[in-house]
């Protein structure tokens, strides 16, 4: 894929992170997401893809726009037809609240490359490339934290494992804690709490528990990347989400691996910030109606991360929802 791609659709997380951080600490998450989806569905425009939205904010009668099915981009005869995973706030919830690791973020391969994942729950174990190929979402806590804790040359007492606080996490905590591991939890934010693995400097070693299957491919993109490694189980709740896998020839016992959700190796990983977080630091407005933001691109064909601050002057950018 073109490699200039990468950073046109930084333009686009940008638009939706730059709509979104009006709507911070004000506690109104559909506000903040609407505000997010109109940013960046306006940059997705003004990008020379075929885009086809295999992940995005529901179905069509759900969300009016990035609806799953959605096409975006110039859609030119010339253009590369593609298929992309979105959500222009990953972390509503953060948004509303003022709290960290709200993220804008894209995830892009050729056609038919990403796992059309429903929006279900998935069970998922995420690490950083020194502890790639050391785990197995088959095999007990303790054994994992064992393995990934050599791998990194820590003791389990110095390893750092990140679990999204929810009840259903409850025995899991307590199965990490009883194995001398050290927990630091979320409250919203799967993705940028699964890259902070990958991440030197954020103190985080291993994701563990039950997020949402969307997220983990997305994720999974941007684990190619960086040379990381996600692994993940679909949880069907209802006979209705367990028929509806099998429709979609999805086994819930399947251990879903890297090429599993992401196939081949060129994906393309994109995220601004909204709220300061492990990863990004949040949109920041600094006066004289301009604003300041941080993002992260990354590309898996050739490895290449790059962080990218830019200030935006907002009166010359009619494009962006703010």
């Amino acid at each position: 894929m073109d490699r200039n791609l990468a950073i046109n659709l930084v333009r686009v997380t940008e638009g939706a992170a730059l709509g979104a951080s009006r709507w911070m600490g004000r506690r109104d998450k559909e506000a903040a997401d609407q505000a997010g989806v109109d940013g960046m569905r306006k940059m997705f425009d003004t990008i020379d893809i075929k885009g086809t939205v295999i992940i995005g904010e529901g179905e069509k009668d759900e969300a009016p726009m990035l609806y799953i099915g959605e096409k975006v981009g110039a859609w030119d005869e010339e253009d590369l037809e593609v298929d992309i995973a979105v959500d222009p706030v990953e972390g509503t919830t953060s948004v509303a609240n003022g709290t960290p690791n709200a993220i804008a973020v894209i995830a892009m391969a050729p056609k038919g490359c990403l796992l059309n994942a429903p929006s279900y729950y998935m069970d998922k174990i995420a690490v950083g490339p020194k502890a790639r190929g050391k785990i197995d979402i088959n095999w007990p806590v303790e054994k994992n934290l064992q393995n990934v804790a050599k791998a990194l040359n820590k003791s389990i007492t110095d390893l750092t494992v990140t679990i999204i606080d929810r009840p259903r996490h409850k025995e899991l905590i307590q199965r990490c804690i009883d194995a001398g591991a050290r927990i630091k939890l979320f409250s919203d934010g799967d993705i940028a709490s699964a890259l902070a693995t990958a991440i030197e400097g954020t103190g985080v070693d291993i994701l563990m528990g039950v997020g949402g299957a969307p997220e983990g491919v997305i994720t999974a993109a941007a684990m190619k990347c960086m040379g990381g490694e996600i692994q993940g189980k679909l949880i069907c709740s209802t006979d209705e989400q367990k028929q509806q896998c099998d429709a979609l020839g999805l086994d819930t016992e399947q251990v879903l691996y890297m090429d599993d959700l992401v196939k081949g190796n060129e994906a393309y990983f994109v995220a601004t910030g909204i709220t300061h977080g492990d990863m990004l630091k949040g949109v920041v407005y600094t006066g004289d109606d301009t604003a300041k933001t941080h993002s992260i691109v990354m590309r898996s064909e050739t490895g290449t991360i790059r962080f990218v601050e830019a200030t935006h002057k907002l009166r010359t950018k009619p494009d962006y929802a703010y």
